[in-house]
This record gives structure tokens, C-alpha cells and sequence, in this order.
């Protein structure tokens, strides 16, 4: 069986065209619309390329929302046979780099610039410090960011990721995610559309979890955290990031602290950041359950 595969995965990247696809999925999630300007084809062309490559299983196929994206299977779905014939492709092919340049130039026109004054630079500098000093206490492991918007913690905390989803409901925030995540240089992030009350993904299947300052403005917050809480590992940990707002970092952590014993999470005491004047609330939450497991 796995001969056949192999067979069938050599006769796959035999042909030029589907290699260069398969050298430019490595790269980052790529839809046909994207992936037909990079190559010169037709859509319908290129979509018959992308079918041998997923039937191989090279590529992989999802749906998010009304368009269909393509990518190479991340690290935790590729066997060792998929990833040696990666590991094959030619990184500095003349025509492989073209190519990368091409997409680049594509994601590039979609992104914009946000402008910060001196003192909100100051606290999102204090916040993103805080979060890569609990990624150095702790592995990140499987990552996911609840309301990731245009990827600004993935692009911080991937690198030290085994594997990083972002998760929006906005599908133009999704888009700029892919193109921002895309011009860092950062492959290995997947963007998904869900509703952070009831998402796409089995019980256990993160180390990591970001609620990314959207719990104080949910519908329902502890059923936001109960879904969070189903997600993470026995060890896991969630990272709740709130914007302080119009509320006192005092009632802040008092609806985090009552929310969260509902949910059957654990709160550690929230960190107001900066500490001289709080811009955010950094909070982290385990599951009860983690702890009689461990006893």
C-alpha cells in the first residue's frame, strides 16, 4: 500500500507545473485564485493540478467560508514518507523563488498599515514581552488563537510553536492574517472561520490556547471559556488577553474570576499590563480536571 502511494506521490510531482504549486503551498495557505496569477494557468487548470497533488497526498484541501484554500499538510498530519519527498524540493530553484515573489507581491497589496500613537506602541510592546515570557516557562506546544484578527500574536508566537491555528470570524481579517503571516515568513499557520462558542476541533487538541481580548465582549463568556476548556490538554494552559477599556482592571478581574470557576478553569491571579498605567489584563487559566488527574 504505502508503494503505491509512493508511486502514485512521484508521478504527483513528476510534472513541473504541479511541483511549483507544491513549492508554493509549502509557504503558506494559498486559494486557486492566487495560485492560477502565480503560475500563468487557468483556474480550472491549475484546480486539476491541485486534485492529482491532493490525491497524493501532498496537498490538502479546506473550506474556509466561500473560498477553498490549499496547503501542505502541517507537521502533526505528514507522515515521514510525505515529508522526505518536502524535503526534496529544491528550496532556491530560480523558478521556485520567482514564484514565492509573485505570491508575496499578490498578499502584499492587501496589506494595510495601522497607525499607533507612541503610548499604545509602548503597551502592545509590554504585552507581547509578557506573552513570550510564559513561552519561555512553558512549550507552547499546539497553538491555537481564539479572535486572531490580522495574525498579530501568531506572527509573534508561532515561531515557537509545534503547530499555530488562528481562528475569526471575519473573513477580510482571515485574508490580511494570510497575507501578513505570508510576508514575515512565517508557513506554518493555519486561518480557520469559527464561532469562538462552538469551534471546529476535537476535545484535547491544544496545549496553548489565546482568547484574543475577545471574552469580555462575548455573549456568552463562560461558555466561551467551557469550549476553551474542551479544547486544551490535561496540561494545557488558556491565555486570556483583555483590553481594559472603559472597566477598572478591578472589575476586570472579578468577571474573569467568576467566569472562569463556572467554566471549571482555574485563574491565576491577572497581570494588569503595563503595571503603571494597564492598557491590557494578561490572565492564565488551567483546568480543574488537569489537577485530580495529576494527583
Amino acid at each position: 500500500m504505502q508503494t503505491a502511494l509512493l508511486i502514485q506521490q512521484l508521478k504527483a510531482i513528476a510534472d513541473l507545473t504541479r511541483m511549483r504549486l507544491l513549492a508554493i503551498c509549502r509557504h503558506g495557505e494559498c486559494s486557486v485564485t492566487e495560485l492560477a496569477a502565480v503560475i500563468g494557468q487557468s483556474q480550472p487548470r491549475t484546480s486539476q493540478h491541485l486534485k492529482q497533488l491532493c490525491d497524493a497526498g501532498l496537498v490538502s484541501r479546506f473550506r474556509d467560508g466561500k473560498r477553498v484554500f490549499y496547503r501542505v499538510p502541517q507537521r502533526s498530519d505528514v507522515d515521514g514518507q510525505c515529508a522526505r519527498l518536502m524535503q526534496l524540493l529544491p528550496a532556491r530553484d530560480k523558478e521556485f523563488v520567482a514564484d514565492l515573489a509573485r505570491l508575496r507581491a499578490v498578499r502584499g497589496e492587501r496589506v494595510t498599515h495601522i497607525d499607533s500613537n507612541a503610548a499604545d506602541l509602548q503597551a502592545d510592546r509590554a504585552i507581547y514581552r509578557a506573552l513570550l515570557d510564559l513561552a519561555v516557562t512553558t512549550p507552547i506546544g499546539d497553538l491555537l488563537d481564539i479572535g486572531c484578527g490580522r495574525g498579530t500574536l501568531l506572527k509573534l508566537l508561532a515561531p515557537q510553536a509545534t503547530r499555530a491555528v488562528g481562528v475569526d470570524i471575519d473573513a477580510d481579517a482571515r485574508q490580511l492574517a494570510r497575507a501578513e503571516l505570508m510576508l514575515a515568513g512565517i508557513p506554518g499557520c493555519s486561518l480557520r472561520q469559527g464561532d469562538m462558542h462552538r469551534l471546529p476541533f476535537d476535545d484535547a487538541e491544544f496545549d496553548t490556547i489565546i482568547l484574543d481580548d475577545v471574552l469580555l465582549e462575548a455573549r456568552e463568556p463562560v461558555k466561551v471559556l467551557a469550549e476553551a476548556r474542551r479544547l486544551l490538554r490535561a496540561a494545557g494552559r488558556l491565555l486570556i488577553l483583555a483590553d481594559v477599556g472603559q472597566r477598572t482592571v478591578e472589575e476586570i478581574q472579578q468577571l474573569l474570576a467568576g467566569w472562569s470557576v463556572a467554566a471549571g478553569l482555574r485563574l491565576a491571579p491577572a497581570r494588569a499590563v503595563p503595571a503603571n498605567e494597564p492598557v491590557w489584563i494578561l490572565a492564565v487559566a488551567t483546568s480543574t480536571d488537569s489537577e485530580s488527574q495529576a494527583a
